[in-house]
């Protein structure tokens, strides 16, 4: 077989993935690079052709984790605009009925201080500013393979171009980059193949619970202005699930803009339920339909969702390098929140790679214990039996356990729950 002639570039630092925390990692690294007055040459890579083309979400964040990478954030523009000013919890009987839930009992659901964002927009901002600290980041650039020597990674490459639906070179082939560091940094996101290759690879997942997923179905809408509650967040739990915990948000976020979405773990049993089609009729319910009356759906897609937490949480480092976020799993699943856990995982990651980078380490132990020490994972800690008490009990008893586990013992409950295979 042909040996395939690729150029080489070199870095400190390869990020695979320009999502919140790949950019997070980055951005932190060169800051500690710039107050330290180090040089650290810093690669991201991203699949879609621009930042953001891939991440079609309306967002709650907690802006804690971005409160600490760029404090003045407000000031430099960043497209936080919504603040959260009222919030909704409510339980759906039936297409017309539905039954208020109140915030005591389901504290996670609180939004107070947090925003309603497109996170397409957030990425696109970091990388924005990601580019003025001289961080390179090329879209349009899937990382195909990981390069390994004497078991450890040292980079990646970068997909063929021209290549036909057989896998033969068309006219115009260009094969992929090497793209070689010291360390590399995983930051695809849900299932993402590099992420699996690696925990298959080094057993990552080894003593670990099985990682538990959900699909997401999202849809952003313009509606009517006179129908557009900005700064309300409504979260629905019930009709028209039967057997499952489905759940679904629904944000009004700025410029008459609503961003709706539906959740379906994948471990439902029966095998003629559609979660697309629960999803279409979720928008039919009375409570949900008034807002998208005459109103215009502008985009949508579909993602998947790691909600294994805690318990499931792979190792994070290997030789070589580290996953973050939802490679890693940082989903707070009972939060419906992972974006300033992504960040966060990232800026732990930079942390952990500058100073072995400083101490001409090999090696990326640290990153546990400084993962461990850290508030995310206190805030997956008081997280973690929420999946279980659902995975074991069920839509109904599950979510009064998970209720209570949360509302009266903050998450504290002097155990913790095994999450069993799906």
């Amino acid at each position: 077989m042909e040996e395939i002639q690729r150029e080489s570039m070199e870095y400190d630092v390869i990020i695979v993935g320009a999502g919140p925390s790949g950019l997070s990692a980055a951005i932190k690294l060169k800051q500690m690079a710039t107050e330290n007055q180090s040089e650290i040459s810093i690669c991201i890579v991203e699949k879609g052709s621009e930042v953001g083309a891939h991440i079609l979400s309306g967002n709650v964040i907690d802006p804690k984790a971005l409160n600490e990478l760029i404090p003045d954030w407000k000031e430099k523009g960043a497209p936080l605009k919504t603040e959260v000013n009222q919030d909704s919890v409510r339980y759906l009987l039936s297409e017309s009925l539905t039954i208020p839930a109140p915030l005591m009992l389901v504290p996670t659901f609180k939004n107070h201080g947090n925003y309603i964002i497109s996170l397409g927009n957030l990425c696109r901002w970091l990388a924005e500013y990601a580019e003025s600290l001289e961080i390179d980041i090329f879209a349009g650039f899937p990382a195909s393979e990981i390069i390994y020597e004497n078991d450890r990674v040292i980079g990646v490459i970068t997909g063929d171009m021209g290549i036909d639906s057989e896998g033969e070179k068309k006219p115009g082939y260009e094969p992929g980059v090497e793209l070689r560091a010291k360390f590399t940094v995983l930051a695809e996101g849900c299932r993402g193949h590099l992420g699996k290759e690696i925990i298959n690879k080094y057993k990552l997942d080894e003593g670990k619970d099985p990682q538990h997923y959900g699909i997401g179905f999202k849809e952003v809408w313009d509606l009517k202005p006179e129908l557009h509650e900005e700064g309300l967040v409504i979260h629905t739990l019930g009709w028209p699930s039967k057997g499952t915990v489905s759940g679904s948000y629904f944000y009004h976020g700025e410029n008459n803009q609503a961003y709706i979405g539906y959740v379906v773990p994948l471990d439902y049993e029966n095998p003629h339920l559609s979660p697309y089609d629960e999803f279409q009729q979720w928008k039919h319910q009375s409570s949900i339909s008034k807002y998208l009356k005459e109103g215009k759906r502008v985009s949508y897609g579909a993602r998947a969702l790691i909600k294994g937490g805690l318990q499931s949480r792979p190792k994070m480092n290997f030789p070589g390098g580290l996953l973050i976020g939802d490679n890693a799993g940082t989903l707070n699943f009972p939060r419906i929140k992972g974006t300033h856990t992504a960040m966060k995982s990232g800026m732990i990651a930079a942390e952990t790679i500058f100073n072995s980078i400083q101490s001409s380490k090999v090696d990326l132990e640290e990153y546990e214990e400084r993962f461990t020490s850290s508030w995310i994972n206190s805030e997956l800690y008081k997280a973690r039996n929420w999946n279980p008490f659902l995975h074991k009990f069920g839509p109904y008893l599950g979510v009064l356990l998970a209720g209570i586990d949360q509302f009266i013992f903050r998450g504290k409950l002097p155990f913790t729950l095994r999450a069993s295979r799906t």
